[in-house]
């Protein structure tokens, strides 16, 4: 039997192909749209202008030189007359030095520290100057109001500590010492001492401020304030004895200014929500 038999073939070779049926009348006059399909054009700038970019970049360098510089002539100045503020710092304590090069480090390191406190409000002001034009309307307002009310609270928390916190703990845990040893006291040691009776409570005392931020955004309610203030006071004891030295007068004294804080924060972001209600009304 012949597999190529007209009608009877099993294989079919490349060449037989079925013919193409011819059209009808009605077809032959229909257009069939053909889809052209467009290759997907990117953006060949980039995601930021370059241009604003750099500007942007010219303005924070400009503004960190000027940080800088206030840095420096603040470092210089403390530096030069350390001799003359010294005492306040001791307090008339007498501190030893365990070695001749810790003298210039214990130097370096009490300058450093109060020419970054001097120089705050103006590293603070130049910051602001830099993120104002990028901010919102009411974000700007937010800031511009309280910027000034966050850095005042610090400058309380810090002076509550060195004037009450940082003398009564320093004479109760040295009181504790003398006891039953020569208590003597080496100067890195004072200074790490007072700077941890002083600036965590220059952070804490923006408790109200923090809170006013988190009610503007929606986060935070008066109403969850006070549902969860017993956890709160909970953790408001921890972290008093983990930034305070281990004595329960320090502590003490931490906490009772962090639960006022903590009320005061409750009243006023009460008082913003009936603000808010009276304003809608």
């Amino acid at each position: 039997m012949d597999p190529y038999e007209e009608g009877k073939r099993k294989y079919l070779s490349p060449l037989d192909k079925k013919e193409a049926e011819p059209l009808t009348p009605v077809e032959a006059f229909v257009e069939v749209p053909v889809e052209t399909i467009e290759p997907d054009t990117e953006a060949d700038g980039p995601l930021f202008p370059i241009a604003t970019l750099l500007e942007h970049l010219t303005e924070l360098r400009k503004q960190i030189i000027k940080g800088l510089i206030v840095f420096i002539l603040f470092f210089i100045i403390v530096f030069s007359t350390i001799n003359s503020w010294f005492p306040y710092v001791t307090r008339g304590h007498s501190l030893i030095i365990l070695g001749p090069l810790e003298v210039v480090k214990f130097y370096m390191t009490i300058s450093t520290t109060l020419a970054f406190g001097l120089s705050m409000p103006f590293l603070v002001h130049f910051l602001w100057s830099f993120v104002k034009p990028g901010l919102k309307e009411e974000e700007s307002r937010f800031l511009g109001l309280y910027a000034p009310v966050m850095l005042l609270l610090f400058l309380i928390g810090v002076a509550f500590g060195y004037f009450i916190v940082n003398p009564l703990s320093y004479s109760f845990l040295v009181s504790v010492g003398a006891a039953n040893f020569d208590v003597m006291v080496s100067a890195n040691e004072y200074m790490h001492f007072l700077v941890m009776t002083t600036v965590p409570l220059g952070l804490l005392f923006e408790l109200p401020v923090v809170a006013l931020f988190l009610s503007s955004l929606g986060v935070l309610t008066a109403e969850s304030m006070k549902k969860i203030r017993g956890w709160s006071y909970i953790g408001m004891g921890v972290g008093s004895a983990v930034i305070t030295p281990p004595d329960f007068i320090s502590q003490l004294l931490v906490l009772i200014p962090m639960i006022i804080l903590y009320e005061i924060s409750i009243y006023l972001v009460k008082r913003i929500e009936r603000k808010q209600i009276e304003s809608t009304a």
